[in-house]
Parts: structure tokens; sequence; C-alpha cells
């Protein structure tokens, strides 16, 4: 059975407007992949490992091409476990508003978590290799603002940065759904969800 992993990085429950555009995407999907399970990962919630200085010398025994042990491997077992679960989904949902022209915190927490040598990638003669192949990635954003012009797109550090690394990982088929502007009037937020709703239905469609 295959299965999506829904990454949600807002605390805001039902009042993110990020939300109202992946529960579009989520009802469509249900309907279309019955046989799908989905998962669904609150960073908002989740007790997270913090990165300490015993496991980030077991990254570092990693990067030499040794295996974990003694104190070091169990240090790295909530790590693991979190690698495992990421790992063992078939597509990703990440739902994430845009904080301060980038991520939120608990998204970047979750990306240094999970992002390891030997796990995610391997760095080889011809250089780095993403170990996760052929999977597939929907970001759906919600921005305050509108970035969608040229000049607007150089204060994006969002959707540059989720691309490259999950890229680096080996995840290249991603689809970003961005709604904006959120806090420029009701008028222009409600027409932007409901544009990014009929995105977000179409998209999961060909999932």
């Amino acid at each position: 059975m295959k299965k999506l992993l829904h990454i949600i990085a807002t605390p805001r429950g039902d009042e993110s407007s990020t939300l109202k555009v992946s529960g579009a995407f989520l009802d469509t999907f249900k309907n279309k992949h019955a046989d799908w399970v989905v998962e669904e990962l609150g960073l908002t919630k989740e007790e997270l490992p913090d990165l300490t200085m015993k496991r980030v010398d077991g990254k570092y025994v990693l990067l030499s091409g040794k295996d974990l042990y003694g104190d070091l491997k169990e240090s790295w077992e909530d790590i693991i476990s979190q690698i495992e679960r990421f790992m063992s989904a078939d597509a990703y949902l990440i739902s994430t508003p845009m904080w301060n022209f980038s991520i939120p915190y608990t998204l970047k927490h979750y990306i240094d978590v999970i992002v390891q040598p030997r796990y995610l990638f391997r760095y080889t003669a011809q250089g780095p290799e993403g170990l996760l192949k052929n999977k597939k990635m929907v970001v759906i954003s919600s921005r305050g603002g509108d970035y969608s012009s040229a000049e607007a797109k150089k204060a994006d550090f969002q959707e540059p940065y989720l691309r490259f690394v999950f890229g680096f990982c080996g995840i290249t088929d991603i689809e970003f759904i961005n709604a904006e502007p959120m806090n420029m009037g009701e008028e222009l937020q409600k027409k932007s969800i409901a544009a990014s709703q009929d995105k977000a239905k179409a998209l999961a469609t060909q999932i």
C-alpha cells in the first residue's frame, strides 16, 4: 500500500490559509487514491530530536564512511526513526506558510534532522548523490505578500531552498502552489485561496 506523508509546518490549525488549500488537495487525492494511506506529521506538535553535540558527532562519523557505534548509535535512534518515517513514503505534501521570506523554524529543524549522509544522500567520486529517487512532492504555501514578479522573487527564499534541499536528496519532481497575497486585503485573500484550491484539486489527480 502506498503512502502520502503530509508534513504540516503551520501552527494555526483551522485558521491556516495554507491548510485551506491543502484540504482541497487532500479531499481530491483521497477520492482518487482510495488505496493510499495518508499519514499526517504536524511539526508544531512533534517532539523532534535536538541536534546536540553528540548527535552532530555521529553525523561526522557517517560522513567519514564509518558506522555509528556505542552511545553515538543510541543517541541517533530518534533521528533514524524520523528518517525512516520520511523514507517510507511514496509521495509528500508539505504545507508551509512563508515566514520572514523563508520557512518556519520547525520545518528547518525537521530538514536538519532527516537530511543525513548515507540515508538521504551520499558523496561519490562524481559528487553528491541523492538517494530518494522516483518520488513526488507537492508544496503548498501561503504568503502575506505577492512574490510573483521578477523583482519580488528576489525575496523568496522559501521555494528555491526547498527545491534545492530536497533535490539534493534526489526528489526532483516537486510542484508548488503558492497562495498569495494573504495580507493585502480580504478580497484578494479569498480570490487567491479559491484559485489555489482549484490548482490543488487539479494537481491531486496527477499524483
